[in-house]
C-alpha cells in the first residue's frame, strides 16, 4: 500500500460514512498500523495508536451513555452488555463490515497473519477511526457512527445471550450438567514476551471441551469458555428422527 493516494480515503468517507473529513489525514492515520511505519520511515512517522486510544474512550463513553438512558437494569448487567458491544470480536466485525480493511496500510507480514490478528487489527482500525471522526466532525457524528455500527447489534446480543460473561456461564452450565467444574490448562505459549500469544483448552471431567487463543491467559480462557459453551449447545441439542 506504498504510495496510496488520498482519493480512496476521500472517497471511503463520502460514500461509507456520509461526510467529508476536514483534515482527511485524520482518517489515513486512523488506517495506519505500526508495522506500516516501521516499513516506510523516512516516508511516514505516525500510526493509528494514539487515535485508538481517543476512539476508544468515545466509545465507551457512547454506548455507556445510552445503557444508562434507555435501560434501567443494575450496574453489573450493564457492565456486561456494554463489553459485550465493544469486545474485540464485535468491533473488528464492524470494521469488516465498513469495508475498509483494504485502505489499511500494513507490513507485509501483517497481511499474512491469521484470522485472529486480522480482527484485532480491524478492530483498532475501528476504535482509531471513531478517534478521527470525532476529532474532525465532533461527539455527535462519532456517537451517530457508533450507533449504526455497534449499538446496532445490542438486541441480537441480548437475544442470543452472549453479552452474559462466558466463563460464569459454563461454570453453571457443566455443574448444571456434568456436576463438574472447568479446569482451564495452558497447552502452548508462542511468541516474544512482549507479543505473546497463548492457547489454552478447557476440561471438564477430563474432557477437552474447548480450546481458545488470545493475547493473555484472561483472553484465551474466555475464547475457550465461548468455544466450551458451544459445545454443549451442539451436546444438549435436541436429535430429530
Amino acid at each position: 500500500m506504498t504510495g496510496m493516494p488520498i482519493g480512496p480515503y476521500v472517497e471511503f468517507a463520502k460514500t461509507v460514512l456520509g461526510f467529508e473529513y476536514h483534515n482527511i489525514q485524520l482518517l489515513i492515520t486512523a488506517l495506519t498500523h505500526r508495522s506500516y511505519v516501521n516499513e516506510h520511515k523516512k516516508s511516514v512517522s505516525e500510526h493509528n495508536e494514539r487515535l485508538e486510544f481517543l476512539g476508544d474512550a468515545v466509545l465507551e463513553l457512547v454506548v455507556t451513555d445510552y445503557l444508562y438512558k434507555n435501560f434501567s437494569e443494575p450496574e453489573g448487567i450493564l457492565t456486561s452488555w456494554r463489553a459485550a458491544l465493544v469486545r474485540t470480536e464485535s468491533i473488528g466485525e464492524a470494521g469488516q463490515k465498513l469495508g475498509f480493511e483494504p485502505l489499511i496500510r500494513m507490513s507485509k507480514g501483517e497481511k499474512n497473519g491469521g484470522e485472529r490478528a486480522r480482527l484485532q487489527i480491524l478492530a483498532n482500525a475501528f476504535e482509531a477511526t471513531t478517534g478521527s471522526i470525532y476529532l474532525d466532525q465532533g461527539y455527535d457524528a462519532a456517537s451517530e457512527f457508533i450507533h449504526t455500527y455497534i449499538l446496532a447489534k445490542l438486541e441480537s446480543i441480548l437475544d442470543a445471550g452472549t453479552w452474559r460473561d462466558p466463563k460464569s456461564h459454563l461454570q453453571e452450565v457443566s455443574q448444571r450438567i456434568d456436576n463438574a467444574t472447568p479446569v482451564y490448562k495452558v497447552i502452548s505459549e508462542e511468541g516474544p514476551d512482549h507479543d505473546k500469544v497463548f492457547t489454552l483448552g478447557i476440561y471438564v471431567n477430563n474432557v477437552l471441551m474447548g480450546k481458545g487463543v488470545g493475547p493473555s491467559k484472561q483472553n484465551a480462557q474466555q475464547e475457550a469458555a465461548r468455544a466450551a459453551l458451544k459445545a454443549y449447545e451442539v451436546r444438549t441439542k435436541p436429535t430429530t428422527d
